[in-house]
């Protein structure tokens, strides 16, 4: 880029979209997941697709950060009265690699990079989780460190915030009572209703997402 090419890019201009390159706004929080992809020492390509890619991605470490907050662990095998203690082991360990994993890269002369990778890998294990894909085959000690850690790096090192959080505080009560009634329409077999109620939300760029600990809601 350079001012005499004609495309440089302000900030301000990137947040209201008010340049003949950009196709959209992107919010600052979208600028800031879109640099941090990339290692510091490193050349950044400032593309529409990418802006739009990482605007993705924000919000789906976003999401991962509050279905986060809102699990709990599974019983271990020994209270669960089972003996695949040996998978469950091999998963804890796995986990607390990735929580490690972090602080390394985090050493690696800011390799924020790689931890965006790290952290959409433990993103995953997440989702699987909430959706019932995946036992949540890690002690209490380890939930606990993961959670924390989580947050730590998105929120507190990385900078990230959910944007649409302070939007969503109204809008939750309002989805609540639509996850509701859609639940009683299911509870009756009236599966037309709750696939109508599911199909318009879709349509309105809101998706649901039915798991073992309920329904949860988001952007699509």
């Amino acid at each position: 880029m350079g001012k005499s090419y004609g495309n440089t890019i302000t900030l301000n201009e990137m947040f209201t979209g008010a340049h003949a390159l950009l196709e959209q706004a992107y919010s600052p929080m979208t600028v800031r997941f879109f640099i941090l992809q990339t290692h510091y020492r490193s050349t950044l390509d400032f593309t529409n697709m990418g802006l739009q890619a990482a605007e993705k991605g924000l919000q789906r470490l976003m999401n991962a950060n509050a279905i986060l907050k809102g699990l709990t662990p599974d019983p271990s095998p020994k209270e669960r009265g089972t003996a695949d203690s040996e998978s469950f082991r091999k998963e804890d360990e796995a986990v607390k690699k990735l929580i490690a994993d972090l602080h390394d890269q985090m050493n690696d002369d800011l390799n924020t990079a790689m931890v965006m990778a790290t952290l959409f890998e433990l993103s995953g294990k997440i989702n699987a989780w909430k959706n019932g894909q995946q036992q949540m085959s890690v002690t209490p000690e380890t939930f606990q460190l993961l959670k924390k850690t989580f947050y730590d790096f998105t929120e507190v090192i990385l900078g990230l915030k959910d944007e649409s959080a302070a939007d969503n505080s109204n809008m939750d009560d309002v989805m609540q009572l639509v996850i509701s009634l859609r639940k009683q329409a299911r509870e009756k077999k009236d599966f037309a209703t709750s696939d109508i109620i599911r199909d318009e939300l879709l349509k309105a760029g809101i998706q649901l997402k039915d798991g073992k600990d309920g329904t949860s809601w988001g952007k699509s």
